[in-house]
């Protein structure tokens, strides 16, 4: 592996957050729970304080309600259904952080991709057997994110099929929110962790950062879950986007469920992940996820120009697994 003084090696199972219970009079405290189609796991701190999940569910029910294309009532589905939608402050924000960076990243990242991630089966409908580049450029024709625009606050489509869907930035913007209500209640030493995606708040101890570990890819989804690298994380966020659970098999081949919005087709190359370390989680969440359209090529160009971006590449070579890093940071 192209290794850089950036990483330390360890032994471990899953993407994981490396600490000890407690360390003389300082306590940390950790609760769990699921949200967002996944589990969230907050670690803080300081004395125990029930009320903090209470507060961090009531946080998590809002973004859902939201941006959940599986619920009808959400104000991302209302929008889909082009009905009238009093638009919130969470909406407004992702949308506006979605735009900004498909501009970045021409269209890498898309926030009209939901009639290719439905009809690919990646979405909330059943994937279509068999697919025909008729189908797919039928669909491209409303995908684009110029094509709709926030006005007054008000969502308008060029095109009433347009549909919008935020499931590559809205975990990370909810990593955000809750991180930032930890903070405001006086937990300024916490990590928060949202399907793998993480906001890591002040220090693990007075002279020492936060730990996170880095899931190695795996050959088939199933495939057991390892972190065989690590990282400090100190007022920052991390998140990753990879090919290798997510995806079908169809015809002897497999179909991951990033699209590119370009060739409206399942991306595929050598790259099996991108880890991006930015200041915010939903900024770490979109380029992670516009990063393994773009490819490596494409993206260390674009790194260039984002030194506060730093990013991890795993990917194929013959057969071997590779790492490579883009902008590393010491004593992350």
């Amino acid at each position: 592996m192209k290794h850089s003084v950036f990483f330390q090696k360890i032994c471990g199972f899953g993407l994981c957050i490396l600490l000890i219970c407690s360390c003389g009079n300082m306590q940390f405290q950790k609760f769990e729970g699921s949200a967002l189609g996944t589990y969230y796991a907050v670690t803080y701190k300081g004395t125990e304080n029930p009320s903090l999940q209470k507060g961090v569910d009531s946080i998590l029910n809002s973004i859902n309600e939201t941006f959940s294309i599986f619920n009808p009532s959400s104000i991302i589905s209302k929008i889909n259904d082009n009905q009238e939608v009093i638009l919130n402050e969470d909406f407004i924000e992702v949308f506006t952080v979605a735009q900004r960076i498909g501009q970045e990243t021409d269209g890498a990242l898309e926030m009209t991709i939901g009639p290719l991630v439905n009809l690919w089966g990646f979405g909330k409908d059943e994937r279509k057997q068999n697919l025909s580049q008729t189908e797919i450029d039928s669909v491209l024709t409303i995908i684009g994110y110029w094509k709709v625009r926030l006005e007054n606050n008000t969502i308008i489509k060029d095109n009433p099929d347009i549909q919008l869907n935020f499931n590559a930035i809205a975990k990370g913007y909810a990593v955000d929110k809750v991180a930032d209500y930890l903070v405001r209640n006086g937990y300024k030493d916490c990590v928060v962790d949202i399907g793998g995606e993480i906001v890591a708040k002040g220090k693990k101890y007075h002279d020492q950062e936060w730990n996170i570990g880095l899931q190695s890819p795996t050959r088939t989804r199933d495939g057991e879950m390892r972190a065989e690298e690590t990282f400090h994380l100190h007022d920052r966020a991390v998140a990753t986007s990879g090919n290798y659970r997510n995806y079908f098999e169809e015809n002897g081949q497999r179909y991951a469920h990033i699209i590119n919005p370009k060739t409206g087709r399942p991306e595929k190359s050598k790259l099996l992940s991108v880890t991006v370390i930015a200041d915010q989680c939903v900024e770490a969440d979109a380029y992670a996820t516009a990063f393994m359209v773009m490819g490596m090529d494409n993206t260390k160009a674009f790194l260039k120009a984002h030194p506060e971006l730093t990013c991890i590449f795993i990917y194929d070579e013959n057969g071997t697994y590779q790492t490579e890093v883009c902008n590393p940071v010491s004593n992350q």
